[in-house]
């Protein structure tokens, strides 16, 4: 693999402990603009793709993690400025107000916006909402402020929802055996006790756990570039 290019056949390969975790800012100025501009990428690891020729289940990479893409975006009319969010099975609706990226350094400019957007399936204006969400990053001008419109750059996830998973998730549980772990306690204290029907006498106590699937916290590292190594 070479210096910089953590793409493998489409893939996000990263080194054991590391994974891709980027801020807003970061997004905007170390990815987005160097790409709207033509400029060496820090890491070749976000690829270009229409999100919107795919559902976002069908799109590259691993679906139970956070994924990039560079993208460019289509006109839903000739002369106007609305973009064309319809994929093969749904459409990307829009959701809440745009978000200002703003520099931290500096004098607080605003360098980016942040559009978040969630997946329907069918057809507007009936369609069904999902848990698929967009979050969409355009660059500003700095002369006008007005949005470039000639790239952007999408953060696709998959929404958790509070304890029960939905039907996105239980579809990428059928994928994959389900793996359950047995943890045991002995407590060697308790030998000496002679109540051997309690559980306390026994010593062990068990538990069955499933591995969660959670998004991982991670702590910041200087090793790579907006890479953060697993707690």
């Amino acid at each position: 693999m070479e210096k910089g290019n953590f793409m493998k056949n489409g893939e996000l390969r990263l080194p054991p402990g590391f994974r891709f975790h980027p801020t807003d800012e970061e997004l905007v100025v170390q990815y987005l603009k160097r790409k709207v501009f033509s400029c060496p990428l820090p890491a070749s690891i976000i690829p270009e793709v229409d999100v919107c020729k795919s559902d976002p289940w069908d799109l590259p990479g691993d679906l139970e993690q956070e994924r990039y893409f560079f993208s460019t975006k289509e006109a839903k009319y000739p002369n106007g400025n609305r973009s064309n969010r319809a994929t093969n099975s749904g459409y990307w609706k829009a959701t809440g107000l745009d978000k200002q990226i703003v520099a931290s350094k500096g004098n607080n400019q605003v360098v980016g916006m942040k559009k978040t957007l969630v997946f329907y399936r069918g057809k507007p204006p009936h369609g069904a909402r999902t848990d698929w969400i967009m979050h969409e990053y355009c660059l500003l001008n700095s002369n006008s402020q007005a949005p470039m419109e000639n790239w952007v750059l999408c953060r696709i996830f998959l929404k958790r929802r509070n304890g029960a998973k939905n039907r996105e998730e239980k579809d990428i549980d059928t994928l994959r055996p389900s793996r359950k772990v047995r943890v045991v306690f002995y407590d060697f204290l308790a030998q000496n006790k002679t109540d051997s029907s309690s559980s306390a006498a026994s010593g062990i106590t068990e538990l069955s756990t499933h591995e969660s699937d959670e998004h991982e916290e991670s702590s910041s590292s200087n090793t790579f570039p907006y890479f953060r190594r697993k707690s």
